[in-house]
């Protein structure tokens, strides 16, 4: 297995867990300083949307690195 492999699947593992994080969002993450600025930024919803483009985004570029 190459290393573009192993990073597709990280990506896919790494999507995977911000989506759970964003649907849960449990209390330690969510009060962190950098969360709290992206609310104070885009507002929660902004804030649930922008975690919810950025797993899309890993997990697209994890598919495309897994089917090269």
């Amino acid at each position: 297995m190459g290393g573009l492999k192993i990073l597709g699947i990280f990506l896919l593992v790494y999507a995977v867990i911000v989506v759970l994080i964003t649907v849960k969002k449990p209390e330690i993450i969510w009060k962190m300083k950098k969360i709290q600025l992206f609310i104070k930024f885009l507002g929660e919803s902004g804030t649930v949307i922008f975690f919810y483009a950025w797993a899309a985004l890993a997990a697209g570029i994890g598919i495309w690195l897994l089917v090269r």
